[in-house]
């Protein structure tokens, strides 16, 4: 028999994905299936998360998983904290090839 599920315990599953697109079920599946979470609705949620901030950039997103609830923390990376001081209108990155980054940021900008 399988050891019970410990309701308290918590469980963090880091997720690389495109902000404003739901990442493959295929590789949610494996990392949060065995936790009882249905991958599609946890893709659900990460769109929910990153579309705001982060649409068409490429971000880490943190899964706290507690109780089989899980909450979404973008963890943003420099590059995408640079993109998002430089604003820069969201693109399509499917249409959108080989784009030039310009414009000018602050230090005070990366927080």
């Amino acid at each position: 028999m399988p050891p019970k599920f410990d309701p308290t315990a918590i469980a963090y599953v880091f997720v690389r994905c495109y902000g404003g697109e739901a990442p493959a079920t295929a590789s949610l599946a494996p990392k949060i299936g065995p936790l009882g979470l249905s991958p599609k609705k946890v893709a659900d949620d990460i769109v929910k998360a990153t579309t705001k901030d982060y649409k068409g950039v490429r971000v880490t997103c943190r899964l706290t998983i507690q109780n089989r609830q899980a909450r979404v923390d973008v963890v943003p990376s420099a590059s995408s904290l640079v993109i998002k001081a430089l604003k820069e209108p969201a693109r399509d990155r499917k249409k959108v090839k080989n784009i030039k980054h310009t414009g000018e940021s602050h230090s005070a900008d990366y927080h």
